[in-house]
């Protein structure tokens, strides 16, 4: 099987190719921006008849699209999250109609849960910001698209090589690097959040990409469980031996401001994928924290 997988050098992108490498049978293919991919194609930019070309040369049999941006401003959000799978539709549509696509969105196309309720598959979808709602652009261009294609709705990402862009990645980043008696300076964490390991999204990619029947159009990835972000703190200050004070008077995220509380059900995703979450919230903190510090450490019993 043949698997193109895009946005490779990405935090879920690495994930992704080392898993689907580990396959029986699986022929793994990378493109993207960086020099390393195999192919150069930047979703953004491409042209639809290039991108069907290339396509058709690599005889895909299967396309998993982690490419995503997550800042630099309402064009490069709106290039990459929302023209990107529209234009990649289209070239499969011309070159591979055949393929099966798997495209990851996010939580932030929901906005928030209402109330206590987890959020389903069929849940409103009112995004905050461009962030979210240049997601669902992409979300609907690829469930109006005709072709043999998934989303997978990845909630908050956390693991070994979590990105200083993310809340997760951030954190573990300056309490590497500050006075054990010092301050460091984070956003509000107040919120509730689903955190799900980079590593299961991997599988649950796996999964989608090579289930044999056609799946439903959306799925969700979470743990089913809503953690206080304020967890992730004190959590990695533990791990760090931390005892100074965090600052919460900083910049929060913008992709969910609003959301006090959101996370996954998970209940078609576990039917339809036969999957679920095998890493334990503090199993991801502590090898997010081995990650980072190079130093291997034992998550907590």
């Amino acid at each position: 099987m043949r698997i193109l997988v895009l946005g490779a050098s990405g935090f879920l992108g690495e994930h992704t190719v080392r898993h689907l490498r580990a396959l029986p049978g699986a022929r793994v293919l990378t493109g993207g921006r960086s020099p390393a991919a195999d192919t150069h194609i930047d979703l953004a930019t491409i042209g639809v008849d290039q991108l069907a070309g290339t396509l058709a040369a690599l005889r895909v049999d299967a396309v998993v699209n982690c490419a995503g941006a997550v800042g630099g401003g309402s064009l490069a959000l709106a290039g990459t999250n929302a023209r990107g799978p529209a234009a990649l539709c289209a070239a499969l549509a011309d070159a591979a109609p055949g393929a099966r696509l798997v495209h990851l969105g996010s939580a932030a196309e929901y906005g928030t849960s209402s109330g206590d309720l987890a959020l389903t598959e069929s849940s409103p979808t009112y995004p905050f910001g461009v962030y979210g709602a240049t997601k669902l652009a992409g979300t609907l261009a690829v469930t109006s698209s005709g072709l043999d294609a998934v989303v997978l709705r990845v909630f908050n990402p956390i693991g070994p090589g979590s990105p200083t862009s993310s809340l997760p990645g951030r954190l573990a980043a300056l309490l590497r690097d500050a006075d054990r008696e010092g301050t460091i300076q984070v956003g509000a964490l107040s919120a509730y959040r689903d955190f799900i390991d980079a590593r299961d999204v991997a599988r649950a990619i796996g999964r989608a990409t090579t289930a044999p029947a056609p799946l439903p159009p959306v799925l969700n990835l979470g743990s089913g469980t809503a953690h206080p972000v304020r967890a992730v703190a004190t959590g990695l200050a533990r791990l760090a031996d931390f005892r100074g004070h965090i600052d919460e008077s900083g910049a929060g995220s913008g992709r969910s401001p609003a959301a006090s509380r959101a996370w996954a059900d998970i209940t078609t995703t576990t039917a339809a994928l036969d999957w679920e979450p095998r890493h334990t919230f503090d199993q991801s903190l502590a090898d997010l924290w081995a990650a980072t510090t190079g130093q291997p450490v034992e998550a907590p019993r």
